[in-house]
């Protein structure tokens, strides 16, 4: 697109053109000198789409790559994609049951066959998508987690930890899902507050009239009680401890014992404890030895172990009978409304049991040791530090690993069992007969379990980089400098890479590890499919129709009768739908964001201010193009006829290229964007420009002093350019190669590296004269815009300054003065008195400006005053707002918060009005 015929930015011009130009010319990969800097991506699920947080997280990413890429280091941003287990078997299961087949139907090996057939075809969605967002990965080493050489190094790595009895099969407590029959993660689990019920019962005790009253909110696990619980220091119950009771529905006694664990408070303050079925329950029974009954199947149905007339029954047509035989034999004693957390898979959405049943796991305590002390001897550094304390936490208290899933799709464990169960785990059958002395003619079954993908994603900052072959990258790229990841992951993923990392490379796997928030809506609430308040980014860059977007959010809800809230609240919050705000836009507006470790509230308003932002550039730059054309610009550059405004705006180049830099190394994007925004905006177009059009219009300005200002204008909106590049890549260097055509030997962007120093630094003498005009100006434009003057009009201004001393009070620029405040003359305040005059302070001047020709004071006076009562009328309403305590018991927080802020701003208003009207009187 041509920037001299072009009036206003236009993204899908560049961004697709100018991407492919990137890729093609291979400058995403490392180059072959520099210090190594090395980013592995997170691996996007292969299933998935772009959401909200992969965007954030990816452009902060993309940002330190193309930053370190143009300040000389060796930078690797190094891709791929996770096989996501679950979510893949998921996909394909329901190509399957379309087509009236199921996997079961068609067998493993097919079953896996479809899988990678789909992926061939449908699983390159987030790849394309990040492409999109300008992400500078080198495509050409993109991984997938169930690549030949990935799968080698995760066999290897089991192996290696199976031999040193790292790993191991047990029978332990899992999540289950009972859909998909699989153990799952925590993080697969979404635990929310839900309405349910606290049912009382009365467990008898033996050879007594008494009884205890236990409360629960799963009456079905009832069956599988073995004790039932009290805190020994519960004077109530002191005298039952060693007694027993009568298990109801069953003809089984179990203990009453006492424990620490109990909360006397609750209920009762007995406790029902059944091991099987509760994870602390689990942690007391094994306290106590009691005995572990497992009451479920698999698919959530009641087993043999219950008694005949509650085998078979789902789980919750089992509580419905449980809870209305107990209630005819006299044994509820209560039933009462309760609000609890509920886990549900985060797949699936059906309630997650805690499960009994065999499984692989991962002895996580000697591998906890090393990973603590690499963050506290500085190893690794968390930036904000403050998470290195979750980071504790979690593994100062850590858990053995569930790493198996029964699933088909993923990395298939490595064991076999012979015909008597014995297990040998090998890298391949052909290695464990070997080793193991296995006649051909013995049977051998593989375990039909697949690993947790965390498992592969854990080994992921070696793997992708060619481990365990001992390859260039790997040497030259391990350990990697960063990761970049939200804190929701910092236990299943973070700490996992630094055990791995610190066990099988013998070092960290990063250096530092930035933790960022998470992008939720602008209300504060997480973005959810089934709140219907997701917002694709893709969407928010080639913009989408109101009709598409509802149908976007409200096909395959899980709960299709959410479908007309959202519908409502979707027509709601974009009657218009989304409009198209480009990558450029959207980039800026999550770097501005980027806070240190705290959430972030999306706003359109927010993306909106910015692509005006992209249209300032634009403009700016197409002001300097067409400048350079019509004057001839010299290579000449000779500092010694720069003004205070060329002094001023080198100065504060310096200065926010310092700030640029200083913030991209630690990590404060919002800082690193705010600053090169306000250069930008703020310096370069609204004073610089303004001021560089005064002298190249002036005819007493000689050649020689045009050339400096022109020269000044293409180098500076350059370098800026330059400094913005990492976080608007696509526009930053569009209008680089186009004011670099205006020159002779015009050089490429890929040579340019990232401003360190400025072409001249800035006299800050003449940068503090600069400033006195600025103030001066500014001060004139606000007394203009509280009075409603018009713009255009030229005025006469008066100050409290001898008239002889002004010209020489802003270093000889009075002629610059009066054009960027659009006064006619600069005088010395009379001794007469002025009748209506507006005043203001500016450094040591105080202005004066006479009304009476500039303003209608009559009118005036009366909208001040129309004005002063509608802002006193909303006054009111808010502050009756604030006192209805309806209001605030009911209200979010952030409406309360932002109705406050609403008042202060009122008085504000309110006070400068009263002020005015004084003036008028």
């Amino acid at each position: 697109m041509s920037i001299s015929k072009q009036r206003s930015y236009d993204p899908k011009a560049v961004e697709k053109k100018l991407y492919e130009k990137w890729e093609q010319s291979g400058i995403f990969k490392p180059g072959e000198k520099g210090i190594p800097y090395c980013i592995a991506l997170p691996p996007p699920n292969v299933t998935g789409s772009l959401h909200m947080g992969h965007a954030f997280q990816d452009t902060l990413m993309d940002i330190l790559i193309r930053y370190k890429r143009m300040s000389g280091r060796k930078t690797l941003w190094q891709g791929g994609t996770d096989h996501a287990g679950i979510a893949t078997q998921i996909v394909v299961e329901r190509q399957l049951e379309s087509a009236g087949k199921s996997r079961q139907e068609i067998g493993r090996e097919k079953f896996v066959e479809a899988v990678w057939d789909w992926k061939k075809k449908s699983g390159g969605t987030i790849s394309k998508q990040l492409r999109r967002m300008g992400s500078s990965i080198d495509w050409s080493r993109e991984r997938f987690t169930l690549d030949d050489d990935l799968s080698l190094a995760v066999r290897q790595v089991f192996v290696s930890l199976y031999s040193e009895g790292l790993i191991y099969k047990g029978k332990r407590l899992v999540n289950w899902d009972p859909v998909l029959k699989t153990a799952i993660s925590d993080l697969e689990v979404i635990s929310e507050m839900e309405k349910g019920y606290l049912w009382h019962f009365k467990y008898p005790i033996k050879n007594s009239k008494q009884f205890v009253i236990i409360a629960t909110t799963r009456p079905e696990t009832l069956l599988g009680d073995s004790a039932v619980a009290v805190n020994p220091l519960d004077d109530r119950y002191k005298t039952l401890i060693g007694k027993t009771v009568e298990l109801p529905l069953t003809n089984r006694e179990i203990p009453i014992i006492a424990d620490n664990y109990v909360d006397k408070e609750f209920g009762s303050g007995c406790l029902k404890v059944t091991p099987a079925h509760d994870f602390n329950d689990y942690e007391i029974g094994k306290r106590h030895n009691l005995e572990v009954i497992n009451i479920l199947q698999e698919d959530g149905h009641l087993n043999s172990s219950v008694p005949d007339n509650f085998v078979g029954l789902e789980r919750y047509e089992a509580r419905k009978k449980i809870v209305s035989e107990m209630d005819r034999r006299g044994l509820l004693a209560k039933t009462e409304e309760h609000q609890l957390m509920v886990p549900r898979g985060d797949r699936t959405r059906t309630i997650i049991e805690p499960f009994l049943t065999d499984q692989w796991f991962v002895s996580m305590e000697a591998l906890a040791r090393p990973a603590l002390d690499a963050v506290r001897n500085g190893e690794i550094k968390f930036v904000p530090q403050s998470w290195a304390k979750t980071y504790y936490d979690w593994l100062e208290n850590i858990q053995d690993w569930c790493i198996s899933r029964q699933l088909w799709w993923g990395h298939r464990i490595p064991a076999w069992y012979d015909a008597q169960g014995n297990i040998f785990v090998g890298m391949n059958e052909k290695d464990v007969r070997r080793e193991n002395s296995i006649p051909s003619d013995n049977i051998l079954r593989q375990d039909e379990d697949v690993l947790d993908t965390w498992f592969s994603s854990a080994l992921w900052p070696f793997s992708t980089l060619g481990w365990p072959k001992e390859t260039k990258e790997l040497s030259t790229f391990y350990p990697t400098s960063v990761l970049v990841t939200g804190f929701d992951i910092i236990f299943f993923w973070v700490a996992r890479m630094i055990m791995m990392g610190l066990k099988i490379m013998g070092a960290v796997p990063f250096r530092e590890v930035y933790i960022h928030g998470l992008v939720r809506d602008s209300e504060g609430n997480k973005m959810s499919k089934s709140k219907g308040n997701i917002i694709d980014p893709i969407d928010l860059i080639d913009g989408i129709t109101l009709e598409e977007l509802v149908t976007k959010r409200t096909s395959n809800l899980m709960h299709p009768e959410d479908a007309v809230s959202i519908e409502k609240n979707t027509k709601k919050d974009f009657p218009d739908g989304i409009p198209a705000f480009g990558t450029d836009a959207l980039r800026l507006t999550f770097a501005a964001m980027a806070t240190t470790g705290r959430d972030i509230r999306f706003d359109l308003g927010r993306i909106g201010g910015y692509r005006n932002f992209c249209n300032k550039v634009w403009n700016a730059s197409r002001f300097v193009v067409l400048t350079l054309k019509e004057h001839s610009v010299s290579e000449k550059f000779t500092t010694g006829l720069l003004g205070e405004a060329e002094n001023w705006i080198y100065f504060r180049l310096e200065m926010t290229l310092n700030l640029v830099r200083k913030n991209f190394d630690s990590y404060r994007f919002d800082l690193a964007s705010n600053a090169i925004y306000e250069f930008i905006w703020d310096d370069f177009c609204d004073w610089y420009i303004e001021s560089s059009k005064v002298t190249l219009s002036d005819p007493s300005s000689t050649p020689e002093r045009k050339q400096v200002v022109l020269q000044t204008l293409i180098d500076v909106m350059q370098t800026a350019l330059s400094a913005l590049h990492p976080i608007m890549p696509f526009i930053s260097e569009a209008l680089w190669n186009e004011l670099e055509a205006c020159q002779d030997n015009p050089r490429t962007f890929s040579s340019i590296v990232f401003p360190t120093e400025t072409k001249f630094k800035g006299n800050k003498k003449s940068h503090d004269q600069f400033e006195l005009i600025k103030k001066f100006v500014l001060e004139v434009r606000r007394i203009r815009s509280s009075y409603n003057v018009n713009p255009k009009q030229e005025i006469t201004t008066f100050v409290n300054y001898p008239e002889s001393k002004i010209n020489n009070y802003f270093g000889n620029n009075i002629g610059l003065v009066r054009s960027l405040g659009r006064i006619s003359s600069i005088k010395t305040i009379p001794q007469s008195k002025l009748l209506k005059i507006a005043t203001g302070l500016a450094d040591k001047i105080t202005i004066y400006i006479p009304l009476e020709d500039l303003v209608d004071i009559e009118a005036e006076r009366v909208r001040l005053k129309r004005d002063l009562g509608k802002l006193k009328s909303s006054k009111g309403r808010i502050t009756q707002k604030l006192k209805n305590k309806n209001f605030l018991s009911k209200a979010p927080k952030e409406v309360i918060r932002k109705e406050e802020e609403k008042l202060i701003e009122i008085d504000i208003a309110i006070d400068h009005t009263e002020k005015q009207i004084i003036n008028f009187q």
